[in-house]
């Protein structure tokens, strides 16, 4: 009697567990239950790219075509360089220097002015399709590492030169995706590189002996995307595949550190061009070195900008200004930081008046420069 009991039981234990399972999992019963046998998930031929991969190569198709070489046609005296040594009797073809990109469907071509900055030779923009287009005219931003090249799109029949589009440099945030694309050792076309922005307001010193002339640029942006030699004048773009730079330089003392031009200092000198036809920025006539606080301190000076050189004729020399002087303020405004300065004096135009708070033979004294536009380069 007590093995029956047992067994009517056990035998409810499992009719309750199997009416559970029908319940609660249906499609397993299906599964189970159904003529078709149990199938595995087909696993597709095509493997999609996402996320940061699928985002550059996006933007790579959309600005390829439009960032171009700077190339450069050799008078006949001139030798080539050693990697681009023709063959005995064959043609002089021009010489990729550097890059640059379209800003402009009427051909207007932007680059850096280092790269640009040899008066002998004929320059050429070469197309990403293999296009080649004569520079007509080179114009050289005095006060920035930047020329403009203009080109006249009529030149090849095939499509509209289509521009880039400009972003907003003054919203980049440290860490954020970063594109360089250029024409790398000035024969690699359209070599993509990618990194973040490493920082922001850096001050550096620009060009190589390879490329042409030196100079010193502040607030420029921090990118460990690598800008090869070749690479200056091309852009830097954000994840939205705008404009946020143009590649410069190169640090020589480290690895992954490339520099760019803000673009947003391009704007103004691209506002500047298209109302005037020609760069006129205001300038003051100063080269210097700041004073940091620590170095005041130590030395019972005040901070400022120690003027180390003025350019004759300048505003600067006008105002009597001379070697030695520490310029504390301009308008009232201290002068603590070393692109506060140059940045201060850009924002102004031509003719206006400034008044400079310097630091002369342990006294204080107040002068007035009215800035004049820069000379031409």
């Amino acid at each position: 009697m007590r093995r029956l009991i047992i067994l009517i039981v056990l035998l409810i234990v499992v009719v309750g567990m199997s009416n559970a399972f029908k319940q609660f999992f249906p499609a397993l019963k299906e599964s189970f239950t159904s003529e078709t046998p149990f199938k595995l998930p087909q696993i597709s031929e095509k493997v999609k790219v996402v996320t940061e991969e699928s985002v550059t190569i996006d933007i790579v198709k959309k600005a390829g075509p439009s960032v171009v070489t700077i190339a450069k046609e050799l008078p006949a005296d001139r030798p080539y360089s050693q990697f681009d040594i023709p063959s005995e009797g064959a043609p002089r073809e021009p010489q990729g220097i550097g890059s640059g990109f379209l800003i402009a469907e009427d051909g207007l071509v932007i680059t850096n002015k280092h790269v640009v900055s040899d008066g002998e030779g004929q320059y050429y923009v070469i197309t990403n399709a293999d296009k080649k287009y004569t520079v007509q005219k080179v114009y050289r931003d005095p006060l920035n590492d930047v020329a403009f090249l203009q080109i006249t799109p009529s030149e090849n029949a095939g499509g509209k030169l289509k521009p880039l589009e400009l972003g907003d440099s003054s919203r980049l945030e440290v860490g954020q995706h970063a594109i360089a694309i250029g024409t790398a050792l000035g024969e690699f076309r359209n070599t993509v590189t990618t990194g973040v922005i490493s920082g922001l307001g850096r001050g550096i010193t620009a060009g190589s002996p390879y490329e042409g002339a030196v100079e010193r640029l502040d607030n420029v942006i921090q990118t460990d995307a690598a800008i090869n030699p070749g690479n200056s004048g091309g852009p830097l773009l954000n994840s939205a595949g705008q404009v946020v730079g143009v590649n410069t330089a190169v640090s020589s003392d480290g690895q992954n550190i490339g520099f760019a031009i803000p673009i947003n200092a391009i704007k103004d000198s691209l506002n500047n061009f298209n109302q005037t036809g020609k760069f006129e920025r205001a300038y003051l006539g100063v080269s210097y070195r700041m004073i940091t606080r620590d170095t005041a301190v130590m030395n019972d000076l005040p901070e400022g900008a120690y003027v180390q050189q003025i350019v004759p004729g300048s505003p600067a020399e006008k105002a009597e200004l001379q070697r030695g002087d520490i310029i504390t303020k301009i308008d009232g405004q201290a002068v603590t930081d070393k692109s506060q300065l140059s940045s201060f004096i850009a924002k102004k135009k031509i003719g206006d008046t400034l008044t400079i708070t310097l630091f002369r033979e342990d006294k204080t004294a107040e002068v007035k420069a009215t800035l004049e536009a820069a000379p031409e380069q």
